[in-house]
């Protein structure tokens, strides 16, 4: 089976008579689906590795096309962890009839939702207005029970626990130096910058990060997953080069993450895993439990490398969406979130057209342009959170595009659109 199609409940207060017709309809309509739905299938299956199950590969082999399918949903088979626990009972995300009638143009194309899913690499999609699901499906292969890579969706998550860490008085103020919480950072470049900095990845230090095996990334990459050599404290020390101040310009880094993730652990004194699970995980009344990638020494690689279910990535959006109010409880301030989720207006390089040539950039989060606020949770290959606070609306995409950066999340940004204004009607 390739897929999980949206669900859909129905009530009845009919005779017995009208039930049984009514059942006998629904079977009917089920078989049919189901017989189109085995005759669908995702893009590019052989090259993916379907005849060999979808394979895990390994540290060598974990990013090339053949693996990636295994790999997204399995990385705890490459690296140890640390396990993010759920509560014994989920929040419940009710099933709706009422699906959205989606159609969206990409290039010269008007398509629909099930165009996207059959010409884009997607592992999950699920889109939740409320608490409602109106749509999940799942393709390659893949389940409900899955735990799908985050990369650097994780980075969002990061700027949550620092949130939390701030209400709850184990970090002072995001003005702080990191080596305030992390001594072994002092007399570095990273040592002297600020958190805030840091969360904005306006650190001014300079870090090339453009995914060529060559760059800064590859250099960090290898001492996150490597059992001996430089270690990441190690590395992070060895940038020294700020061409710009701290907090004056944005350039994407995952070592600015690095570092927050080391100032977490040292300022909570529990491991990153443990928290999250405290005081998010388990107030939001997570579904499964998550993991998360550690190092050598024990830290979680604090700019990717979270393993979560589709529907627990959806519970996160629509905390988001919601403040960080979810369950009767504010579990993260509802400031910290708008902070994170807007650019301030004497933050000029951090807005939308200016960081990037489309997006903007809060604490960790990438910003939509717009006069309402939108924003969004990416990470490579295709791993992508949509939020809308104001309709609660988050789409999930969880995928397997070939090329760390491709091209092809600008259609996912054009289903989203297409999702919103849908949402509208």
């Amino acid at each position: 089976m390739r897929g999980i199609s949206h669900h859909s409940w129905c009530y009845s207060d009919l005779h017995q008579g009208r039930k049984t017709m009514h059942r006998s309809a629904a079977l009917l309509a089920t078989v049919l689906f189901l017989a189109a739905w085995a005759a669908s299938a995702a893009p590019q299956e052989e090259q993916y590795g379907r005849d060999e199950g979808y394979p895990v590969g390994d540290r060598a082999t974990a990013f090339q096309q053949r693996y990636l399918v295994g790999t997204f949903s399995n990385t705890e088979k490459l690296a140890p962890f640390h396990t993010v626990a759920a509560p014994p009972h989920a929040s419940p995300l009710l099933s709706t009839d009422a699906m959205f009638d989606i159609t969206y143009t990409h290039g010269d194309k008007r398509k629909t939702i099930e165009d996207y899913l059959a010409t884009n690499p997607v592992t999950g999609l699920l889109i939740l207005r409320d608490t409602r699901i109106a749509f999940e499906r799942y393709q390659y292969d893949r389940t409900a029970a899955h735990r799908f890579y985050s990369a650097s969706m994780a980075k969002t998550v990061t700027a949550l626990l620092i949130g939390i860490a701030l209400r709850n008085g184990k970090i002072r103020s995001v003005d702080d130096t990191a080596e305030t919480y992390v001594p072994d950072l002092r007399g570095s470049a990273y040592g002297a910058t600020p958190l805030r900095a840091l969360l904005q990845m306006s650190s001014g230090i300079r870090y090339v990060e453009q995914y060529n095996g060559a760059d800064d990334q590859a250099r960090l990459w290898r001492a996150m997953f490597a059992q001996d050599g430089p270690t990441v404290l190690d590395v992070l020390k060895s940038f020294s080069d700020r061409p710009w101040p701290p907090g004056t310009h944005f350039n994407y880094a995952g070592a600015d993450t690095m570092v927050l993730g080391l100032a977490l652990r040292a300022a909570t004194g529990q491991p990153l895993a443990t928290y999250l699970s405290e005081k998010i995980w388990q107030p939001m009344s997570a579904g499964a439990n998550a993991s998360w990638l550690i190092d050598r020494s024990g830290q979680e690689l604090s700019s990717c490398c979270l393993n979560v279910t589709l529907r627990d990535y959806g519970r996160l959006a629509l905390l988001m969406a919601n403040d960080g109010h979810a369950n009767g409880m504010q579990i993260v301030p509802a400031d910290w979130i708008r902070d994170m989720t807007t650019v301030p207006d004497d933050r000029a390089h951090l807005k939308p057209y200016v960081a990037t040539r489309s997006y903007g950039y809060g604490y960790q989060t990438w910003i939509l342009p717009g006069a309402e606020r939108q924003f969004a949770l990416l990470g490579v290959h295709g791993q992508a959170i949509y939020v809308h606070p104001r309709l609660k609306l988050a789409m999930v995409n969880t995928a397997v595009r070939p090329r760390p950066v491709d091209p092809g999340i600008f259609e996912t940004s054009a289903l989203w659109r297409a999702v919103a204004a849908a949402a509208e009607k």
